[in-house]
């Protein structure tokens, strides 16, 4: 675990998204869970170290699996933005570890067998404040990953949790995004209202302004190949063609390029057929 400013905390160890805690009077609120149970039940033991108050919330930043899995092990309320629970609505009640292929990191992990989904249990529209200390804990929604994304801001120390919006060194997730949304969402945070702070991407912990400037220029390039295929009227599987491409702006480890492949091309193949060959089947937020 990872101090980054007085009270807040941040742990990449776990398989599955950066994890973030601030150490409240009243309590734990936690950012988001590892997927696997016995991650879970670690994660809760190194948090008992803190102290501070007794009560406990989990802010999960979206409905990824790989940070709501687990988030019945963490034993505490859930609060995410209304959209995130709408999509637990329209799951079924048991997750089961087997499908299509998404490149998501909780798909490397052994023996997760069938999980049942806790729904968020308190949401919000655009804002919530958290009144458990001095100073307010703001959770905001900021759309573009997905459509119910959430950021977790502390104003007094400048500090924020941004969750997929950025991800270091590795290819974000398509499926549920929208991307002209997602590149105001960018935008925002590189603007003055956002210098200077404490950036934590929920793939990768810290982040300085040229790893945001860089998911910026990515999301512009993949919209741009994306739109100039729509143009043409290239059917779905076309997208194959943009992986190998998209892959290559990043520097990574050959024991990845296989995950990350499926990512991109999972991503790629469900945007493009919501977003330019709409059958009316909704969205995915995976």
């Amino acid at each position: 675990m990872q101090s980054i400013a007085t009270d807040i905390y941040i742990e990449n160890q776990f398989p599955g998204v950066t994890l973030g805690v601030i150490n409240l009077p009243h309590g734990l609120i936690q950012v988001d869970a590892p997927p696997s149970p016995e991650d879970g039940r670690a994660w809760r033991a190194a948090l008992l170290n803190l102290g501070g108050g007794s009560d406990r919330l989990l802010v999960n930043l979206d409905s990824h699996p790989d940070r709501t899995l687990g988030a019945r092990a963490m034993d505490c309320t859930i609060v995410a933005q209304e959209k995130t629970a709408h999509v637990f609505r329209t799951r079924p009640t048991t997750f089961k570890a087997q499908g299509e292929e998404t490149g998501s990191d909780w798909e490397s992990i052994p023996g997760l067998g069938n999980i049942r989904w806790v729904p968020p249990e308190i949401t919000f529209s655009h804002q919530m404040s958290i009144h458990w200390g001095d100073n307010p804990v703001v959770l905001e929604h900021h759309p573009g990953p997905t459509a119910g994304a959430a950021w977790v801001i502390l104003p007094e120390a400048r500090v924020v949790f941004v969750g997929d919006a950025v991800l270091k060194n590795q290819p974000p997730f398509l499926a549920g995004a929208d991307l002209p949304v997602w590149l105001e969402t960018l935008k925002l945070l590189l603007s003055p209202a956002y210098r200077n702070w404490l950036v934590v991407s929920g793939r990768g912990g810290v982040v300085a302004a040229d790893v945001i400037r860089a998911q910026r220029d990515y999301l512009e390039q993949v919209f741009t190949k994306v739109e100039k295929l729509s143009q043409k009227k290239s059917p779905p599987e076309a997208v194959e063609n943009l992986v190998t491409p998209l892959l290559h702006s990043f520097k990574i480890p050959a024991s990845q390029v296989q995950k990350y492949s499926r990512r991109l091309r999972y991503g790629l193949h469900h945007y493009y057929t919501r977003h330019y060959r709409s059958t009316g089947s909704g969205s995915s937020e995976e």
